[in-house]
């Protein structure tokens, strides 16, 4: 019996079906059977259907003698269904990679739910993805249990109401008796049923699904009168609900939602046939008034108070209007708004090219990092060595109020585009990112643009990007090689980043292979220092300290570790620490209470050198905090339980599991079974990390910001640099059993 049956229905989907097969067949989750059901498609789909289940035997082939439908297609896959778990794909969709493991994952951490939902993205035909606008539902709130009854969160009727956002418990699905009936909105009928009667439900805060948005041709947004079936279909839904009196406590909402749903295809452009309009109204307001008749109450507000009661009357007209004048006053306020954003933009923007024909300010730097959040990085480390070591030269960060606290004592802040902002970056000599200014800036021939980037790329970027459009998310290439073309220096920390940096981003600037200035704090900090970044953690002496730091998802809205830390920070036991750094674009980090002591959430910490500095060991998966760590001579341990997808998905230079820094595990009962003992920190262990770290880290001696400072903020030639010291020559900051066993061995001379 496989884990999951995920049964596709098909027909005249012959473009998009292989991608859908494929993003099934492809999954590193592998316990699963594929029903493709022929729904007697008059294209190749049945050819192509014949030619995957030849090549792969979890895929059987079902050929319809007539064609009945997606519903009925549905039910026919679902009668040959053998897995615990029903999933269903539309054939023109696809499953994200890693997608059933996350979900295996996630029913296994719930006791296997009667129901799991999850999210999905909507793929655009011009490859641009989007993310369902009501995700945050499927975010389980601080301390609400993970399983629960839809009564306990009846907002999830909000979501789209579809099929395939779920997987369901055969059982329990064959126990209900179930089944789609035939028609355009067979999913209505399905899914309230069956979210209001199942007994255990749960959510998985993750894309699984990439909802295929046609250019044309999609049967919901087609001109027809097929758009009637939705009455039928939500008078199942309430026949549904008289056979079971208990779920009378649902009649308002669905009542709403019904009323939601219709007015919606009544609006849509180009889905009611000419004509049919009034028809259609008379239809609303009829089922408005079967059912308004044992809902409890009438909508609360005015305004759906006017649209019940236009609804109910079938006052085709009135609605229109009504409708007309709700859509021109938005757009109104919509255009009020852009009026009052351009007329300032246009008056900041103007002060902008005055402050260009005033001269350049020769001892002003601007410096900036992660797209404004907060004083981190490269860049910060950079403006320390400035005011150390070129003091005649002013500096200025710019950041949010957020972020504000971050910054050091007499560092000037910069409001983003604020007045100030834009004087800066017409007027300053020196400008200083990890990432991009914004378009708008326009470097003058005098100013120095100083790109220092954020890490060694494991992962594509850049033009590579181009071959993987959800990671790119749209991004306009040719806008960001003009940002390229603004970069007078661009910093290296070894050899595989600069030929990578200068393959995906190719324009005329010179690149700088100094290291890392964010690094030099490994070869400098003192035993007192990693002590006192220890203790403001609250991390007890003696106590293993794992600094966990996995890379980002572009599945993922917010942050959602892969691994179950609780049941991880119970296997350590009491003489282990978690401190869990979330990814820079989630700077939330961790959801829910943690509150045993043994899992600390140090996202919102500004610094992430000092995190490392305080940790004994690294647990990460491909993110490039790895490259730094590196430097400081700890073990290091890569946990890579979804390479193979996440490879596929955003493209990389290295299979950093072929030649990796420290162990490396593949699920966590490996990872926990490694911790038990001591391969995480053996010979062979640092055999790879010093391989490792002679391949990635051979500038970084502590001394990179003063190189570039000198070189670039004050003007030395190269061969007046301070020489590369080498990695066997280098003395890291100690490790914190080392760094205590000084502080006691001191305490104890002073006796």
């Amino acid at each position: 019996m496989p884990r999951f049956s995920v049964i596709v229905p098909v027909h005249k989907v012959q473009a998009y079906l292989h991608d859908c097969l494929r993003s099934v067949l492809t999954q590193d989750f592998t316990d699963f059977e594929l029903i493709a059901v022929d729904d007697r498609s008059p294209d190749a789909c049945g050819a192509i259907l014949d030619e995957a289940a030849a090549q792969d035997d979890r895929v059987r082939a079902l050929h319809l003698a007539e064609n009945v439908g997606l519903g009925r297609a549905r039910n026919v896959g679902m009668r040959h269904a053998e897995g615990d778990y029903l999933l269903f794909l539309d054939s023109d969709d696809t499953l994200a990679p890693g997608s059933l493991r996350a979900i295996a994952d996630r029913l296994a951490a719930t006791d296997d739910p009667a129901v799991l939902v999850y999210d999905y993205a909507r793929l655009f035909w011009t490859g641009a993805t989007a993310r369902n606008q009501r995700s945050e539902l499927l975010a389980t709130p601080p301390g609400e249990p993970e399983v629960f009854r839809l009564v306990d969160r009846p907002d999830l009727l909000n979501l789209l109401m579809v099929v395939w956002n779920k997987v369901y418990r055969r059982d329990f699905v064959e126990r209900e008796g179930f089944t789609f009936p035939p028609g355009l909105y067979e999913d209505t009928p399905w899914t309230y049923p069956v979210l209001m009667t199942a007994e255990t439900v749960a959510t998985l805060d993750r894309v699984c699904v990439l909802y295929r948005q046609r250019r044309r041709g999609s049967i919901l947004n087609t001109t027809s009168w097929d758009h009637f079936d939705v009455f039928d279909q939500y008078d199942r839904v309430f026949a549904f609900v008289d056979s079971r009196p208990a779920l009378g406590r649902w009649r308002p909402l669905l009542f709403r939602r019904m009323l939601d749903h219709l007015a919606a295809i009544y609006a849509a452009p180009g889905r009611l046939p000419p004509g049919s309009r009034a028809e259609f109204a008379r239809r609303t307001g009829a089922h408005h008034r079967r059912h308004h008749t044992v809902a409890a109450g009438p909508p609360t507000g005015f305004r759906p108070r006017v649209r019940s009661m236009l609804l109910r009357l079938g006052a085709c007209r009135a609605f229109n209007l009504v409708h007309a004048v709700r859509r021109g006053r938005r757009r109104i306020a919509t255009l009020a708004q852009a009026v009052r954003r351009t007329l300032r933009g246009a008056a900041l923007h103007g002060y902008y090219l005055l402050q260009r024909c005033l001269p350049v300010d020769q001892r002003l730097a601007v410096f900036a990092a992660y797209w404004h959040r907060g004083y981190a990085c490269n860049p910060a480390a950079l403006e320390e060595a400035v005011r150390r070591l070129a003091p005649h030269i002013r500096t200025a960060w710019i950041t949010t109020p957020r972020y504000a606290h971050t910054l050091p004592a007499g560092v000037q802040r910069l409001q983003p585009g604020s007045a100030a902002y834009w004087a800066a970056l017409a007027r300053a000599r020196y400008l200083v990112n990890n990432v991009n200014f914004t378009d708008r800036l326009r470097k003058r021939p005098e100013q120095v643009h100083l790109q220092t980037h954020h890490g060694t790329p494991l992962k594509h970027m850049g033009l590579d990007l181009q071959d993987h459009p959800a990671a790119a998310r749209g991004m306009d290439f040719e806008r960001l090689l003009r940002r390229v073309d603004r970069w007078d220096h661009s910093l290296s920390a070894n050899r595989h980043s600069t030929l990578t940096w200068e393959r995906v981003y190719p324009s005329t600037y010179t690149t700088l292979e100094y290291g890392y200035p964010r690094n030099d704090i490994f070869q400098r900090a003192t035993a007192e220092d990693v002590l006192r970044i220890r203790d403001a953690l609250g991390i007890e002496p003696g106590i293993t300290a794992l600094l966990y730091a996995p890379t980002h998802r572009d599945y993922q809205r917010v942050f959602t570790p892969r691994l179950d830390l609780a049941r991880l920070a119970h296997a350590l036991g009491p003489g282990f620490v978690l401190l869990v750094r979330a990814h820079y674009f989630h700077p939330d980090g961790l959801r829910g209470p943690y509150d045993d002591g043994r899992i600390i959430d140090v996202s919102a910490h500004p610094r992430v050198e000092e995190l490392c500095l305080a940790s004994d060991a690294l647990l990460t998966d491909y993110s490039s905090i790895m490259f730094d760590y590196a430097n400081l001579d700890r073990p290091i341990v890569l946990h890579a339980d979804d390479w193979e997808p996440y490879r596929a998905a955003r493209g990389v230079y290295l299979d950093i599991t072929a030649a990796p820094p420290g162990p490396v595990t593949r699920t966590e009962d490996e990872l926990i079974e490694l911790f038990s003992g001591d391969a995480w920190r053996d010979a062979e262990s640092a055999r790879l990390r010093a391989a490792f770290r002679a391949r990635f880290c051979p500038y970084d001696d502590g001394r990179a910001a003063e190189r570039v400072v000198r070189r670039v903020f004050l003007g030395e030639p190269e061969e007046t640099l301070p020489r590369v010291v080498p990695p066997s020559e280098r003395r890291p900051a100690p490790a914190p059993d080392e760094c205590l066993a000084q502080a006691t061995a001191t305490a104890a001379s002073l006796l």
